[in-house]
């Protein structure tokens, strides 16, 4: 019996591909209705956040203060800042 081969993103069902757009998400500790909105607006990485201002992300539905202070210290650190 061996390993089931990797399925390739197209061949995941809808729960394991949101679950694959999310995982760095999921590695900074961010909550399941934050990693949702960020995925939903097409958020993917924190490099993504360049895309937008720190407004638009205070209005997403989801999105604590607590998980936008986890973002900007990981944009801190990578020197990636909101879009103006």
């Amino acid at each position: 019996m061996g390993k089931e081969p990797k399925r390739k993103r197209h061949e995941l069902n809808p729960a394991e591909q949101q679950e694959a757009l999310e995982v760095e998400w999921f590695r900074i500790g961010l909550t399941a209705p934050a990693r949702k909105a960020l995925v939903e607006a097409k958020l993917y990485k924190v490099s993504d956040m360049r895309k937008i201002s720190l407004q638009e992300l205070q209005g997403f539905q989801g999105i604590s203060k607590s998980a936008i202070a986890r973002i900007q210290v990981i944009m801190r650190a990578k020197k990636i800042s909101f879009r103006d």
